[in-house]
């Protein structure tokens, strides 16, 4: 497989049009790192879904469904599945919300917890595995820029777009 920017053809090296184009190369590493997320996450039998809501009611104790819905972009139907997924398993708890008896806060469990623990440490070796080209200080640069660009899309800042390809069109 050639891993460079280059393609052999009639045995000279020609860059293909449009590869070094920077919409194409996010969305190409984008693709890449994402399915190499979802494959390390599936060692500990979870989606990256499931590690993105388990972030946000690690970050936000005793937030309601309806709440995390809001801030994922996400249909109520959809999340109610995933958040039972997570509750069966042992990693969430639903709880009377104490101030809209109507709605239920969500909290992290023990085991929750020590799942966020692992996702961290599995995260950390995707960015390092993705990142090794670069230096400590290009990485810096790197996810300045992107942020940059999130932020001029209008993107939601730790929510992955994927959440949002879940309402019907």
């Amino acid at each position: 497989m050639n891993t460079s920017s280059t393609l052999e053809v009639s045995g000279r090296s020609v860059r293909p049009r449009g590869a070094s184009s920077p919409a194409f190369l996010l969305a190409q590493v984008g693709a890449h790192a994402a399915a190499r997320f979802a494959e390390r996450l599936s060692a500990l039998d979870l989606a990256p879904a499931h590690a993105g809501i388990l972030r946000l009611i690690e970050a936000s104790e005793g937030l309601s469904q309806q709440d995390l819905c809001t801030r994922l972009g996400v249909l109520p139907s959809r999340l109610v599945t995933m958040v039972d997924e997570l509750e069966q398993r042992g990693l969430v708890q639903r709880r009377d919300h104490p101030r809209d008896r109507r709605s239920y806060a969500l909290h992290l469990t023990d085991k929750g917890r020590e799942a966020m623990k692992t996702i961290g440490h599995v995260a950390r070796d995707h960015q390092q595995a993705l990142c090794a080209a670069l230096s400590p200080k290009e990485r810096d640069q790197l996810g300045d820029l992107l942020v940059r660009i999130a932020d001029e899309q209008g993107l939601r800042p730790g929510v992955h777009p994927g959440f949002h390809r879940t309402k019907p069109k």
